[in-house]
This record gives C-alpha cells, structure tokens and sequence, in this order.
C-alpha cells in the first residue's frame, strides 16, 4: 500500500460513534448543511418502508433534524414500491418524470443522476432500497464528515456484509458455520478491488468501493459524469479521486449491512459493467464489442444468452440547461 493511502486510512476513516447525532444536528445549523437522502427503487416493496420508516422517526424529527428532504426515485417498479414508499412518508418521484425531454435509460446510475434535478439539498446521500435491519447510522455515518469537516467533500460507508442467500440462510455461498461472506463483496474482491489498486492504488483504502451508501456535496456531484448502470460506484469514486484529490474523500464504518444478494450471471454482468467504465477512465477509448455472453442449460443443453454492457454516461449535471435554469430561478 502506498504511504499516502496509509496515511489517509488514518486521517479519513472514521467510526459512526465518533460523531453522535447532538453534534451533528449542532453543525447543521451552519449554511450550507441542508441535507437530501436518494432512495434509488426498483421493486423493493419489502424494505423501502421500512428504511423510510427509519429515517423519518430519527433523523426528521423536531428534535434531530438532520434530513430537509427524503426522496425515493422509483425507476419503473412492477410492484408497491412506490406506494409503500408514500405511506411511510417519502417523497416519490418516478425516474420518467425527471427531465422528460430526454428519454430514461436503464440503470441505477441514470436514477442517481436525474435525482439531483428534484432534490435540494447542499451534501446528497445516496442509500440503497434494498437494505434490511436498516439502522439510521448508514446516514449519519456518512453525511457526518460534511457537516463537521469543510474539507471532506465525498464519504462512502463501510462495513461488514454477511452472504444471506435467497431463503434467508446465511454462509450459502460456501462459506462454513454461517461465517460471514468476503468482506468487500463479490464483484468487489474479484473485479472492483484489482481494478483500483493496479491502475488506481490511491483508492485501495476504501473497504466498500462499490458500496451503494455515499454522500456528496451538490457542487462535486454538479462536476461529475454518472455511468448509468452498475458502473455508476466506480465511476465516481474514480472522478471525484480526480476533480477534488484523496484528502476530500472519506469513509465511515457503521457496522453491518444486509441486502439482497443476486445470482452469479447478474453479478458477471455487473462486473462487466464495472470493467467497461474502468476501461473508459484509463483509456477513454472504444470497446470493440461491449456484450458479454452468458450460458444457462436449456432443453437441448447450454444456451447462449447476450447482454449489452452499460455503454452510455450522463454528462456533468452542471452542463444541463434545465438544472442551470432551475439554479437561477
């Protein structure tokens, strides 16, 4: 590891105890410190609730208002997502009714990206929709460096992540005694972790690279292309290294994160994705062929089965006229 990235793990890497809520909503009261969570939600009925739930009760309250606003961006859910996210008290806006002259794309990143156009907040936090046992830490932790340190601009939380397999076992992905899964994640120990400490080791400090818990303050996020799909984590963390230096990025451990976890040829996909959007940042060059062909047993014996790799990029917010017209008004 290089010296600057140890010296950083020191300087930058915190615990969410270090930071109790009372001094928190204290720093808020400076301008500046209005804060939004972004709940991007594709059909998770079963936890947007709840994670909404959380977040009102404790961090909205009179008596801790850390969050001005919570929204859950709905990207084409089949079920109650949105529903559920209403009743608990979010603000649902559905993905295509943001900036509706130019047509959605597929992706997690395009949500990210087009919920910078209906929230306000100054720092934005970034909080998956399909978290379970959620515990208001995963924003504490990581909104609290902005509002306690004017030089951290980017914060990702960390944490440990048990394998939880689909009927709710633990250890199903081969490991013994229910002991948790590598601590990083799949695609993350396989793909996203070589990636960052051979072509980018002064990110290989970050436990969760692609971890999809982060807040950022509004006018680095205004600077930075968003990846549209699965490659949207890497591609920040990469340009924000780039736009504001490793001294403005930081992380926060709060404990333990349990989510869905998904199949071998979705995670084969995602790392494809991965792959792609690290390949545009060394390069920015032209991928030959951006699929990647999959194989499942049919009737007959192995079928193939192709998927197009997440190509497309939004460009920087700040170059969009609507969201330039919306600053001026």
């Amino acid at each position: 590891m290089l010296d600057e990235v140890e010296t950083w793990l020191a300087r930058r890497s915190w615990s969410v105890s270090e930071r109790p809520l009372s001094r928190l909503t204290a720093a808020k009261r400076a301008p500046g410190a209005r804060v939004s969570v972004v709940l991007p939600a594709l059909n998770e009925e079963e936890t947007v609730g709840e994670i909404v739930s959380v977040i009102r009760r404790e961090l909205m309250r009179p008596a801790a208002p850390l969050v001005d606003e919570l929204v859950v961006i709905d990207s084409g859910s089949t079920d109650a997502t949105g529903k559920v996210a209403a009743e608990a008290g979010a603000r649902v806006v559905h993905r295509d009714e943001i900036l509706p002259r130019l047509p959605a794309l597929p992706g997690k990143g395009e949500v990210l990206w087009r919920s910078l156009l209906v929230t306000e907040g100054d720092i934005v936090c970034f909080v998956d929709a399909d978290l379970r046992d959620f515990s208001a830490d995963f924003v504490t932790g990581i909104v609290g460096p902005l509002l306690t340190d004017p030089d951290v601009q980017f914060v990702k939380a960390m944490y440990d992540r048990p394998f939880t397999g689909p009927d709710g076992a633990v250890g199903t992905d081969g490991t013994d005694g229910g002991s948790a899964a590598p601590q990083g994640g799949r695609v993350t120990e396989l793909m996203a972790r070589p990636l960052l400490n051979m072509h980018w080791p002064r990110l290989a400090g970050f436990v969760q690279p692609l971890g999809g818990e982060y807040a950022v303050r509004r006018p680095l996020l205004e600077q930075l292309p968003f990846p549209v799909g699965y490659g949207v984590e890497l591609g920040l963390l990469v340009d924000a290294l780039h736009t504001v230096g490793l001294d403005a990025l930081a992380q926060v451990d709060v404990g333990v994160r349990r989510h869905r976890h998904q199949d071998g040829q979705a995670l084969g996909r995602m790392a494809a994705a991965i792959y792609r959007t690290a390949q545009l940042r060394l390069a920015r060059g032209q991928l030959l062929r951006p699929e990647l062909t999959q194989f499942v047993r049919g009737e007959e014996g192995f079928e193939p089965r192709t998927y197009q790799v997440d190509t497309e990029e939004r460009p920087p917010m700040c170059t969009v006229a609507e969201y330039a017209a919306r600053r001026v008004a």
